[in-house]
């Protein structure tokens, strides 16, 4: 299999045979369950396409927790299908489909009672390795142990002495959402998808009742044209609602948006060598470790606003740090934050405002003939929720389609994985990059290391780190734009690296840099390359000024204070 590219003129072919030609399935919306939802279909031997209206993962799916979890507190809700579905995901993903994105990670439970707490969390943890390893996915994680109070201060050393009394340590997984999803994109396009980004849905094409297309707006060169297709799939998340009203038309269920905001704080600020997950009035608080820094997140609140740029005020931000300093020896500032991110999560609700459960299990639905609609779930259950949509797509296909495979693809970048990893050293020699540089390109690209690295080969320069962020080499600003799709500023910065949330000048001491490196591979000239970073300058300032305001009004307000599309010249 060919490993597919996303640059420019990719790009530009994808769209051409999309307008020339009858799809089988058109896949709207380019977050995780549309690129799953392509990558399924595609692999089933559909004529497939995939469409998205901003970047790759530019809306829930690149401000996620970046965690592959099972779901341990839906065990307390009982709702063990659920969680069951969610292990099984799991294990496939750390073990088969993408052991290079998707890794490990161990968190501590401190235990606050004596006596009752220990058994109640024990138990519960318990049954949830024993339905990992039950099902057959359970291999690569340790499994669960108890600590006493000094045993769980020497991994967490962070920690009040009186904020606990005991814990229980357990594994997860995580992994970098936004780079998780560019890649399940370059495998849809690789098996034979046309895929194209900044390319929005703002219509659908009718011949009486039935759904067979959509017209397409080009935000890059300008101009619309229809995609025909055979089915069309609705995978816009806390889009859907406003996907649907284009036909008229909703199904028994509409989605609400639940805010979430993360704080990045540096990894030296909080001393410990394990996550940390704490119960809090409402839900519980993750602390996740993340490279030289620490994810803390997340929040839960009902969001009725744009939901473009969702912001995080300043009672969100100071809400995660009441709760994580609860237990913290030395507290954390406004002054650790190195970043901040808010995402929206697409949750199932009934016709009835009155609803008194939001699930985050997924519905999909013929909600009118050739159009499918999937909806809600959760991250790590994504390939589920894409499989039933194909599964649906098929009832409306008048042909023979076998059944999903995706089981057993791995993405772009698993094979071959393992063996380079083990011989790391010589692919460090080689190269003449530092192993842990080599280390940090295996575990961000896999076996598609080797094709950032020929970019070094080729061009020396790009294996100098980028001012301002050096954990990210200009060979990967490169690929970005001329192997990942990304075409602004912003994508780079934002999602084809972490800079924006990794670095207390949200990026902007790289920006330049980033830009000009771009603009050799995306044709810009001095004028773009000024225009994208006087966006990027205006859209940090607008966020920081949300994060000042007292609440969810004040701040979406001070954030459209950026313009959200950046003009080419």
């Amino acid at each position: 299999m060919r490993s597919a590219t996303l640059g420019p003129v990719q790009r530009a072919e994808s769209l051409a045979r999309m307008a020339e030609q009858e799809l089988d399935v058109l896949v709207v919306g380019g977050g995780v369950v549309g690129a799953g939802t392509a990558l399924d279909a595609v692999t089933r031997g559909l004529a497939t396409g995939l469409v998205e209206a901003r970047d790759w993962a530019s809306g829930t799916s690149s401000r996620s927790s970046k965690l592959i979890h099972g779901g341990l507190r839906y065990l307390e809700m009982l709702d063990f299908a659920l969680v069951k579905e969610a292990l099984k995901e799991r294990g496939l993903l750390l073990q088969t489909l993408a052991p290079h994105l998707v890794k490990p990670v161990p968190f501590l439970y401190p235990l606050q009672h004596r006596g009752w707490e220990r058994p109640y969390v024990g138990s519960g943890v318990a049954m949830y390795d024993a339905m990992s390893v039950a099902g057959g996915h359970g291999r690569g994680l340790p499994v669960h142990r108890h600590l006493s109070r000094r045993q769980a201060l020497r991994q967490a050393p962070c920690l009040r002495k009186d904020a606990l009394v005991g814990a229980v340590q357990y594994y997860d997984a995580q992994m970098d959402d936004a780079r998780f999803v560019t890649t399940l994109v370059r495998t849809a396009a690789s098996y034979g998808a046309q895929a194209a980004n900044r390319a929005r849905v703002v219509g659908f094409l009718r011949e009486g009742e039935r759904v067979v297309g959509a017209r397409v707006h080009d935000l890059e060169q300008g101009g619309e044209f229809e995609v025909r297709a055979r089915q069309v799939v609705n995978a816009t998340g806390v889009w859907t609602d406003e996907t649907q009203a284009m036909v008229g038309s909703r199904g028994q269920f509409h989605v609400r948006a639940s805010k979430g905001i993360h704080l990045v704080v540096p990894r030296d600020r909080i001393h410990s060598s394990t996550g940390l997950i704490l119960r809090t009035e409402k839900s519980v608080l993750f602390v996740i470790p993340w490279g030289r820094h620490w994810i803390v997140g997340t929040t839960d609140t009902a969001w009725t606003l744009g939901k473009d740029h969702p912001a995080a005020s300043s009672a969100d931000i100071e809400y995660l740090l009441d709760h994580v300093n609860s237990v913290l020896a030395v507290p954390l500032t406004r002054e650790d934050v190195e970043g901040v991110y808010a995402g929206l999560r697409p949750l199932l609700a009934g016709e009835s405002d009155a609803t008194s459960k939001l699930s985050r299990e997924h519905v999909v639905q013929h909600a009118v003939p050739g159009l499918v609609v999937v909806a809600g779930g959760k991250y790590t259950t994504y390939r589920v929720m894409a499989e039933d949509a194909v599964d649906e797509v098929v009832h409306g296909l008048d042909q023979r389609v076998p059944p999903s495979c995706t089981e057993r693809v791995p993405l772009l970048g698993a094979e071959g994985y393992q063996a380079l990893w083990n011989g790391r050293a010589e692919l460090a020699r080689r190269s003449g990059l530092h192993i842990a540089r080599v280390e940090h390109l295996l575990n961000r690209y896999g076996s598609l290391a080797e094709e950032v690295v020929a970019l070094i080969d080729r061009d020396p320069s790009l294996a100098e780190a980028l001012t301002g962020a050096d954990d990210y080499l200009r060979a990967e600003v490169v690929y970005g734009a001329r192997y990942e799709g990304a075409r602004h500023l912003e994508d780079v910065l934002a999602r084809r690296t972490r800079i924006s949330i990794e670095t207390f000048d949200r990026g902007t001491a790289s920006m330049r840099e980033v830009a000009e490196l771009m603009a050799g591979e995306l044709g810009w000239d001095k004028q773009q390359v000024d225009r994208e970073v006087e966006h990027y300058r205006k859209q940090v300032e607008a966020e920081r000024e949300s994060q000042q305001q007292p609440d969810d009004l004040t701040a979406d307000a001070a954030r459209l204070g950026a313009q959200e599309i950046v003009p080419l010249g």
